[in-house]
């Protein structure tokens, strides 16, 4: 028999970390009701028939009934019912809040505007193939407070904007923002409220990462908190950088020790480089061994819809970026990829548009005119961004994107890249980035 313990916990917003949150609770012996405004919402057939459910509005009667409410990072904390309940001072929480309550084994902690995913993904797999029992997910994947039944000795969570905003004290072992560029500015309102939701993950943080290259990315912690850099150029001692030969090799580096030529990975592009050095500092923080970071780092193949190399036609290679969603991720693969095929007089054949979520697409101006021979757009947004990169590269129209990869097939030549990394959401023409990413590549072999 279940131990009743407490108030009512109210989880608002169902889907995968909702319910993860109302069987996590229940199964501690919690009261738990949900609510979410969908009226079938998914996921609601697996929750226990104990709990209370209130769907097809977001109940606020019941929100006022709560002792805590936990909230879906999908749901925005600014809602009426939401601010009802915190007006009358219902605590209001994430799903990741109620993770570190329950354990106190060291959690890794990994945000940023672009690259968690991968990141979260290489360093999982570095504290695997090191030996040490690590369940990776959050954002990514398995939702947090699944990943408890695994009872490892670590935990690494990639953690977007949406959970941190309605978290505190994470007090990670070690925890980093990557880079910082616009993005979900509908959501935050403008750059500094997304700046400051991020910057949450150093909340009693024990060890920092940032980027050297986005001052964004340091925090404002204490002066005797360890902190370790990353970045593209040459690093000071004990910091993590590149150094590069007289022929062009680059070799990732700490310090004045060169540990891994670049080409020897499978990711490449110049902000793999830097996804991979942000590894090797986080794995420095928790004790990993660097020679066994630096073998998993030969072996990654890199994430689905992430940069990821479909195929090479006539001399051209095809890649997809699907989970390019907002302008840095899109600036990451243009610039990563345009510079590794600048040497050889190769230029860039890219896929742009869809939903813009508010963002200002001139700031594609500088590598669009440096790297693109032409642009494709597609998508609602497209008379947005046409106006926003006018005049910078040959700027083409399609209404599918099937059109668009052949417009790119017809546009690129040998040594070329075509790209599809639209800097925009999906939703206008897809179910997600993932179909859109899928379509991308079958349209590609179609072309073979």
């Amino acid at each position: 028999m279940l131990i009743q313990r407490g108030g009512l916990k109210v989880v608002a917003g169902l889907g995968i970390s909702g319910v993860a949150a109302v069987n996590f609770l229940h199964e501690q012996g919690y009261r738990v009701a949900a609510t979410d405004s969908r009226q079938t919402p998914p996921g609601h057939d697996q929750i226990p028939a104990a709990v209370q459910t209130s769907f097809g509005r977001l109940d606020e009667e019941l929100l006022l009934q709560a002792d805590e409410i936990i909230i879906s990072p999908g749901l925005d904390p600014k809602l009426p019912e939401i601010q009802a309940a915190i007006a009358k001072g219902i605590p209001v929480v994430s799903e990741i809040q109620i993770l570190r309550r329950a354990t106190d084994k060291p959690i890794v902690a990994i945000t940023g505007s672009n690259a968690k995913s991968t990141v979260t993904t290489l360093f999982g797999l570095m504290a695997e193939d090191a030996g040490r029992k690590a369940a990776v997910g959050g954002n990514l994947g398995r939702p947090a407070l699944d990943l408890i039944k695994d009872d490892p000795d670590l935990y690494v969570l990639e953690l977007s904007s949406f959970q941190l905003e309605t978290t505190s004290n994470l007090a990670a072992e070690v925890a980093v923002v990557l880079n910082m560029s616009e993005d979900h500015l509908d959501r935050h309102g403008d750059m500094m409220g997304y700046h400051t939701a991020k910057h949450r993950i150093f909340q009693g943080v024990k060890k920092v990462v940032h980027n050297r290259d986005d001052s964004l990315t340091r925090p404002l912690v204490p002066d005797a908190t360890p902190m370790q850099s990353f970045g593209l150029n040459a690093p000071d001692l004990n910091q993590y950088g590149v150094l590069r030969d007289d022929d062009g090799t680059m070799w990732l580096a700490r310090g004045r020790e060169r540990l891994l030529k670049s080409s020897e990975m499978y990711i490449q592009g110049t902000h793999n480089v830097a996804n991979a050095l942000a590894c090797l500092a986080l794995g420095e923080a928790i004790g990993l061994p660097l020679h066994s970071m630096l073998e998993t780092l030969k072996t990654f193949k890199g994430l689905e819809h992430r940069c990821e190399f479909v195929k090479e036609l006539h001399g051209v290679r095809y890649y997809n970026d699907s989970k390019g969603t907002n302008i840095g991720a899109t600036l990451a693969a243009l610039d990563g990829l345009g510079a590794a095929i600048e040497a050889k007089g190769g230029k860039v054949v890219i896929i742009l548009g869809g939903q813009g979520k508010g963002q200002d697409f001139s700031a594609l101006r500088e590598s669009l005119r440096k790297y693109a021979t032409a642009a494709v757009l597609i998508g609602e947004d497209r008379p947005l961004i046409e106006k926003a990169v006018a005049g910078t590269t040959e700027l083409l129209h399609a209404e599918s994107l099937k059109q668009a990869v052949e417009i790119c097939r017809q546009q690129a030549q040998a040594h070329d890249v075509v790209l599809l990394s639209p800097a925009c959401a999906s939703f206008d023409m897809f179910k997600g980035y993932s179909e859109r990413g899928q379509q991308f590549v079958d349209c590609v072999n179609v072309l073979a």
